[in-house]
């Protein structure tokens, strides 16, 4: 049971209990007592409060504003004004982390309400449903920006409480507008707000300032009417259209709002933290609220790099008008906003119509993969604006979660984005490429240069140094593309080719020494130091495709640009690769079926070795030929294999099996027998994920726990409808098997989204203890949501179907190498 409903059993529960702490959890009147002006004190006891974490990272909505570039650039001065560069996060009906400066830069843990009604304390998230919505839509109801309308509704159906998000486009502010409404009996709600400055949950400092924003003052009304905090040089400051009735700052868990009001009453004020940081909480007492009335507030939050910054760009927002902001944030009329930027979407409308929803997935998808997009360095494009699990992800060190750049789901939203007509944002991805790349100047490396990091911030600060060579692959296979399109010019190519290819495909050919950081293995490709899941070494499927892939078309480039000679060296060494693939990773003598199937990876050029793989994520090492993962059809996808290959074609019964005990199965069907949507997990034995006997996060203050769980991935789900579709075209792909394609596979993946149009990293699978989360088969796990990868995956999908051809298909590497594939036209 909850904190906020503790109130009407506590009486039964002190009964029981011998301690005088009970006191204070006497249950609530009938009706709801008069609200007396609080104790008010000038510094909060308490200090530094509990240990802080994040929030879920089930995201509902997620948004920025839409910024144009300046020459390839953000900058100020283009046709959307100032840069905005504030990010904010919705989950459980709540508004989450909140990012500003750099796009992993969160300011804000989560701003809540809690509302005192005739039976008790109720706060949102924990009390209450919630619906989300976008505030601007399309006659079809396909979201036109990332604006949101947020209505949670008590579980006790005493209020209900209207929220609309966004961004102010120029300024660093974010918009809240509420309308809370009493459905019965009297209320009194209550702000929470949460601040994790600088990106921690430590070290911060609040306090409570009066006056409002009309007043432009601190001083110049009686009651409060904003609230401050800060850290370092980063500052946020929260202003409201009316006085609070009372506010006060504290340390979570000590002297904040929210453990004051466990006995119904907010019993002491507190004017600030003091000289002390720690993990505060600011809280601020609203109107109350008779039944049947309705409370609307407007909040705006705005941040700077000093108080006064943080004010202005509050008191701007106000001044500007909250309907105006929304408007230039949707780009209506003549304001230039989000509405322009899917306008320019060429391939948009016509990928749409290959979608099962009328399209709404695929334009709130293309809107979540341009949000992921930081806004000082152009082109850097993250995994999530989220902290995987982050309600139990200690927050007292600065992390960056998935708001960090991966090569490889870079390359993922790069393509997709292109897919969808946008050149601007792919172009601007190539270009930021050599920022993440290993060069003789990197800090710390006294290795072998050329491969791509694993890890990074958007300003390209290390993070991870683990040698994944499909991610030194996909940066190349970009860049092919881009040129084929017309996007890069010869001239352009052929000095990246010398900055950024050559040194890229040399390593895919070379391997080298590493010296950075902890890592100085030695590589030798295609044998990975780690596959696309980050935690093998091998040779793996997946990231062999690639480097095949990245080789081929390097060889393009470099004849392109004046370099014979390499372009003989890499064909050879991607006909050498390729010429092994079976040989070092089709077992003949496997665990299961017929024993003939790709492995997930082979630890030596042996597939028949039985050899064991590493411990990871809780699960012990299995032999090799005891995991099967999905990696295999990305040798079709790329064009390195036909889709009607022959151990292409004995692998995927032994991926499909779901006769096989829940540790080694791989796929799980959700929904009634003849509508069923497929779904897959990375592999079999895979520990990233929820305990299935606990219940619990993943990974809970460090521990790797046995029961641990890797769930199914929705991305999964669109990779095999690539496969169907290559697999249709290679004979003779009917519009029923087009159609039969877009109802199993694209319906799936739209099946996975939630209600705000968002896409999980993984889905809830059924297997193990539900734990706190009570899931339901095929909803969102908190794993990590928005994942930039699966809408990408989306999206591609519906631009193969469009085309009658998939879209990531490297003509040069299926004329090459697919066997009995008719030579394609290169130039795509």
């Amino acid at each position: 049971m909850t904190l906020s409903r503790r109130l009407a059993a506590s009486a039964a529960a002190c009964a029981l209990l011998a301690t005088g702490a009970c006191a204070s959890m006497a249950a609530a009147p009938a009706t709801m007592p008069e609200i007396t002006p609080p104790v008010a004190e000038a510094i909060a006891p308490g200090a530094p409060g509990v240990a802080p974490t994040w929030s879920s990272a089930a995201k509902q909505g997620a948004g920025a504003s839409y910024e144009a570039y300046v020459d390839g650039q953000y900058r100020d001065g283009g046709s959307t004004g100032n840069v905005s560069r504030v990010w904010f996060s919705i989950a459980d009906g709540i508004l989450t982390e909140t990012m500003y400066g750099l796009i992993h830069e969160a300011q804000i843990k989560q701003m809540r309400f809690a509302v005192m009604t005739e039976t008790g304390l109720s706060v949102e998230g924990t009390d209450t449903t919630e619906r989300t919505e976008y505030l601007d839509t399309d006659t079809q109801g396909r979201p036109l920006s990332p604006a949101y309308r947020v209505i949670t509704t008590d579980k006790g159906g005493y209020y209900e409480i209207e929220k609309r998000i966004y961004t102010d486009p120029d300024q660093q502010s974010l918009v809240v507008r509420t309308s809370i409404k009493a459905l019965k009996g009297k209320i009194t709600p209550y702000l929470l707000l949460e601040p994790h400055i600088a990106n921690t949950g430590v070290g911060d400092l609040g306090s409570v300032a009066k006056g409002n924003r009309s007043s432009q003052s601190d001083v110049s009304a009686n009651n409060p009417g904003a609230l401050y905090a800060h850290e370092g040089d980063v500052h946020l400051w929260l202003t409201t259209d009316r006085p609070f009735e009372a506010a006060s700052a504290g340390f979570v868990g000590a002297s904040d709002g929210l453990t004051d009001l466990s006995d119904g009453r907010l019993d002491h004020v507190y004017e600030s933290t003091g000289d002390q940081g720690g993990n505060i909480m600011l809280t601020a007492q609203l109107q109350s609220v008779k039944a049947g009335d309705a409370l609307s507030q407007d909040f705006v939050i705005g941040f700077g790099a000093s108080r006064r910054m943080a004010q202005t760009a509050a008191w701007n927002s106000f001044t500007t008008g909250l309907d105006e902001v929304l408007a230039r944030f949707n780009g209506e009329g003549d304001r230039v906003g989000w509405q322009d930027w899917l306008g320019t979407l060429s391939e948009l409308p016509r990928m749409a119509e290959q979608s099962t929803d009328g399209g709404k997935l695929a334009y709130a998808s293309a809107l979540m993969l341009k949000v992921q997009e930081d806004r000082t360095h152009a082109g850097a494009l993250i995994a999530s604006l989220s902290n995987p699990w982050g309600d139990t992800v200690d927050a007292t060190t600065a992390s960056t979660g998935y708001k960090a750049v991966w090569p490889r789901d870079f390359y993922q939203v790069a393509m997709a984005l292109l897919a969808l007509g946008d050149t601007e944002t792919p172009l601007a991805a190539f270009r930021y490429l050599p920022q993440v790349q290993v060069r003789a100047d990197t800090p710390g490396n006294t290795g072998t240069t050329g491969w791509f990091l694993q890890k990074t911030h958007v300003d390209g600060q290390i993070e991870w140094v683990g040698v994944q060579l499909d991610q030194t692959a996909m940066p190349i296979m970009l860049g092919w593309r881009l040129w084929k399109a017309g996007e890069v010019s010869d001239a352009e190519m052929a000095t990246m080719y010398t900055r950024m290819i050559k040194p890229a495909a040399d390593f895919l050919v070379d391997g080298g020494k590493v010296g950075l950081l902890w890592n100085d293995a030695t590589i030798t490709p295609p044998f990975t130091q780690q596959e696309r899941w980050e935690e093998q070494d091998g040779h793996s499927p997946s990231t062999t495709a690639a480097v095949i892939t990245g080789l081929t078309v390097a060889a393009d480039i470099a004849t392109a640009s004046g370099d014979p000679a390499s372009a003989t060296r890499y064909l050879a060494a991607a006909d050498d690769y390729s010429s092994k693939i079976e040989a070092r990773m089709f077992t003949t003598d496997g665990a299961f079926g017929d024993g003939d199937y790709f492995l997930r990876l082979s630890k030596t050029e042996d597939p028949n070795s039985h050899a064991k793989m590493g411990d990871n994520n809780g699960q012990p090492g299995q032999a090799q030929d005891r995991v099967v993962d999905g990696g295999f059809l990305e040798l079709v996808r790329y064009g390195v294999r036909a889709a009607d290959d022959a151990e292409i074609l004995a692998t995927l019964p032994e991926y499909d099996d779901q006769t096989r005990e829940d540790l080694t199965r791989v796929r799980y069907d959700f929904g009634p027998v003849g509508d069923t949507t497929p779904g897959w997990r990375r592999y079999g034995i895979d520990g990233y994920g929820e305990d299935t006997t606990s219940g619990g996060n993943y990974g809970i203050d460090g521990v790797m726990a046995p029961g641990q769980r890797g769930r199914v991935w929705p991305i999964f789900t669109g990779e095999r409808g690539h496969y169907e579709l290559a697999r249709a075209l290679r004979g003779n792909a009917t519009d029923r098997a087009i159609a039969d394609i877009r109802r199993t596979y694209v319906r799936g993946m739209e099946r996975f989204a939630n209600d705000g149009l968002l896409m999980p990293e993984q889905v809830w699978d059924g297997v193990g203890a539900n734990g706190v989360h009570t899931y339901t088969t095929g909803e969102g796990t908190d794993s990590a949501t928005p994942l930039a990868w699966t809408h990408a995956e989306y999206l591609k999908l519906l631009r193969s179907l469009a085309d009658r051809r998939v879209w990531d298909l490297y003509p040069p590497v299926e004329a090459r190498f697919a066997s009995g594939a008719t030579p394609a036209d290169t130039s795509r």
